[in-house]
């Protein structure tokens, strides 16, 4: 029996729409979600280091895909990509069961002619393949379309519900569907789907900008202190450092030295001391039970 398609949304859909695709089906495309002139001066900041990126070194990080990370570093385009309101606003209601969220990885997934396929898989594995309760999740993964997604180049390949499934299950190619969709369109799927990227059968690279966030409680998969260093950080808004991890991601993580809040501690004061917001702690111990 072959797959149902994916679901396809407007942007003025809104983020309640994009949250309720994601709970049935763990995968929706936002068509033409980006500006292009943004995502012109996204490659135009990126593309230096993506000419630099070596190849992957195995078959599932791909012989013939560049992966490019530290993007919030180099460009600036970059930033404004994780902070779009429908991207956020679907976080809000897709991680509300958690005190917050943070941003897991940034990447420019380039996949080269040639490129066979990935083995299919669920991205929470990277969680040392922690058995997640059904129905927890713990990711928010966007990817961006650069180039136009098509079944030739590469597309995304995901198998629709399988959020719902069993863990380390096994899927075929046949069991998936290819997350086709124009460049500027942004595909948005969970930590617990079935997915993997395509075969590029193309003459061209198949282009995206994966952007990734996570429960603030859990590591980064990108280490956004490191990526992002602090002579960087200091030059950026208090929004988008705190998306990056400088605050505390619970009650009682995050904080530095003597209780000191990381944000205030960055930007060169002593900052406020002590465990971080109880309230929105128990208001997400709530919403779990």
């Amino acid at each position: 029996m072959n797959p149902a398609p994916l679901t396809h949304l407007s942007p003025t859909d809104g983020p309640d729409a994009v949250a309720s695709a994601l709970l049935e089906h763990g995968a929706v495309i936002v068509d033409g979600l980006a500006d292009p002139a943004l995502l012109d001066r996204f490659e135009s900041e990126i593309v230096p280091f993506v000419e630099t990126t070596a190849p992957g070194p195995d078959d599932f990080t791909g012989h013939s895909t560049r992966r490019t990370g530290a993007l919030v570093t180099r460009s600036t385009a970059a930033r404004e990509m994780l902070m779009h309101p429908l991207v956020l606003g679907t976080c809000d209601r897709h991680l509300a069961h958690a005190a917050g969220y943070q941003v897991h990885l940034t990447q420019v997934i380039s996949i080269g002619p040639g490129q066979p396929v990935q083995p299919i898989h669920r991205d929470q594995w990277a969680f040392d393949f922690f058995p997640f309760p059904a129905g927890y999740e713990v990711q928010l993964n966007t990817i961006w379309a650069l180039t136009d997604f098509t079944e030739e180049n590469g597309a995304t390949r995901v198998v629709p519900g399988s959020n719902h499934a069993e863990d380390r299950l096994q899927f075929t190619q046949d069991d998936t569907v290819a997350a086709e969709m124009i460049r500027g369109s942004v595909l948005f799927y969970t930590g617990s789907v079935y997915h993997g990227g395509g075969a590029n059968r193309s003459a061209k690279v198949r282009s995206g900008v994966n952007l990734t966030y996570n429960l603030s409680w859990l590591r980064q998969e990108e280490n956004q202190y490191l990526a992002v260093p602090p002579e960087i950080a200091c030059g950026l808004d208090d929004d988008l450092l705190r998306l990056l991890g400088w605050s505390r991601g619970a009650y009682a993580l995050g904080y530095v030295g003597d209780l000191q809040d990381p944000l205030a501690v960055l930007r060169g004061g002593a900052g406020t001391s002590g465990f971080g917001n109880r309230d929105a702690l128990d208001a997400a111990q709530r919403r779990v039970t």
